[in-house]
C-alpha cells in the first residue's frame, strides 16, 4: 500500500506541473497569435506561472522526501 501511495504522489506530481506547463504554451501561443506586439507583457506572465508551477512540483516531492524517506 505504501508503494501504491508513493507512486501516486509522484505520478501526481509529474501531471500537475506538465498540464499546467501545456495549457500555459498553448494560451500564450494564441494570444501571440492574436496580437504579437504583446510579448513582453505575455513573457513575464509565463515565466511566473511556469515557476509556481515547478515550485508545487518541488514541494510535492520535498514532502513525499520527507514522509517516506528513511
Amino acid at each position: 500500500m505504501r508503494n501504491f501511495i508513493i507512486i501516486l504522489v509522484v505520478f501526481a506530481t509529474i501531471l500537475g506541473p506538465s498540464a499546467v506547463i501545456a495549457a500555459i504554451g498553448y494560451a500564450s501561443m494564441r494570444t501571440l497569435g492574436r496580437n504579437p506586439s504583446t510579448p513582453p507583457k505575455i513573457l513575464l506572465a509565463m515565466i511566473v506561472a511556469l515557476v509556481f508551477a515547478e515550485a508545487i512540483a518541488i514541494t510535492t516531492l520535498l514532502m513525499l522526501f520527507q514522509l517516506f524517506g528513511q
